[in-house]
């Protein structure tokens, strides 16, 4: 799933933002908008002043929903500003992912929102780092995306700040095996997903995610929440598995669940000069 943002300079102190699509009704339209802040920070960053923008936003991304909008949100203002100081200023990739994760606070999602496939990204005393991997093509990623929002905030503060030492071995084995799932061997999915830092804790926050994710792996469905919640990710060993999951979800559940099969994307955030000053 793609957001496509198109951004043309303008006078300065200029500032035009039309925005269709998710959010439409309520994305900011001044400032404080988060692609406009991100723009900002780059050129800010780049010892640049931002020119007036006219931004035209059309979102595909769900808001609220564990998605990864803001970061993609981030990401695309950041590429909109390495656009429009092309052939002035270059911005590379260490560059772009040390701004975003600033902006963002975290690489999770920013990262793999730059670079596309499987992301695996960190921090250390020389910043954020990532290490872009293949996904093996028999992974089938199914979204289930519900009508409700969950607060990111919200969630993280259900969790505990200090866990049992047995719980967080079992989660480090499982995120070594995760990658080689993704990677290697798709039908270890179900093991590979296991998890006793995250999901348990915000349970309460979000009981219809936690029944379908239960149901799901309860039918041997790699299930998970997505992000923060409250959409449900599937991880299905190949399509036809995909679309039993899909099946079972509308014959199980009376919430609405907006089923989205995707692919993986290899490529990431893309820019693209299509006319003077507009990117």
């Amino acid at each position: 799933m793609y957001d496509e943002l198109v951004v043309t300079a303008l006078s300065d102190g200029e500032l035009e933002i039309v925005v269709s699509g998710e959010g439409a009704d309520d994305v900011p339209r001044d400032a404080s908008n988060l692609v406009v802040r991100s723009i900002a920070y780059a050129f800010e960053a780049m010892g640049r002043r931002m020119p007036g923008l006219r931004l035209e936003a059309r979102n595909v991304i769900p808001h609220g929903r564990g998605m990864g909008s803001s970061g993609a949100a981030v990401v695309s203002g950041l590429l909109a500003a390495k656009g429009l100081l092309e052939g002035d200023i270059e911005m590379g990739d260490e560059t772009l992912l040390r701004l975003a994760t600033e902006l963002e606070g975290h690489p999770d999602n920013v990262a793999p929102a730059l670079f596309g496939g499987l992301t695996i990204a960190w921090v250390d005393e020389d910043g954020p780092q990532h290490k872009k991997l293949l996904v093996h093509r028999g992974v089938a990623p199914l979204v289930l995306v519900p009508g409700f929002t969950m607060s990111t905030s919200v969630a993280r503060s259900l969790q505990p700040l200090h866990v049992p030492r047995e719980d967080a071995v079992f989660n480090v084995s499982r995120s070594a095996l995760l990658i080689a799932a993704l990677t290697q061997s798709p039908e270890l999915m179900l093991a590979a997903t296991g998890d006793k830092l995250h999901q348990d804790y915000r349970a309460q926050a979000m009981p219809e995610t936690d029944r379908l994710v239960r149901a799901l792996r309860g039918a041997g469905f790699a299930a998970v929440v997505s992000g923060a919640g409250p959409s449900v990710l599937v991880l299905a060993d190949g399509p036809g598995r995909r679309l039993e999951a899909a099946e079972l979800v509308a014959s199980t559940t009376d919430t609405p669940w907006e089923a989205l099969m995707l692919a993986v994307d290899v490529k990431g955030g893309t820019v693209r000069e299509y006319a003077e000053g507009s990117t």
